[in-house]
């Protein structure tokens, strides 16, 4: 994803709430599904680090693969993610290709 896109995004995700937060048990399975169901809802999405800080761009990266998604930022305690849901009917975010 070019620079232009993820500036876009990193817009349309400023007024967005933290949807889910990794705390003390780090990044389980039902933390993954959470995040993979977010995504597929929401498409963009924020999450939210009150643990694992000094770990936090390591786990994004690990969210990303496991989900499949793009990791658009990363600020202070917040991380961004963005995955375009698969059904063109379903898309929260258009008019502009992420293919």
């Amino acid at each position: 994803m070019d620079s232009k896109k993820r500036k876009m995004l990193e817009k349309k995700a400023h007024n967005l709430k933290p949807v889910v937060m990794i705390g003390k048990n780090g990044l389980t399975d039902d933390v993954t599904a959470a995040l993979d169901d977010a995504l597929t809802h929401h498409e963009l999405i924020k999450v939210k680090f009150i643990d694992f800080k000094d770990e936090k761009r390591n786990i994004m990266t690990s969210i990303s693969e496991k989900t499949e998604s793009d990791v658009i930022s990363v600020i202070g305690n917040i991380g961004i993610l963005f995955r375009q849901n698969r059904d063109p009917e379903k898309r929260k975010i258009t008019g502009i290709s992420f293919n």
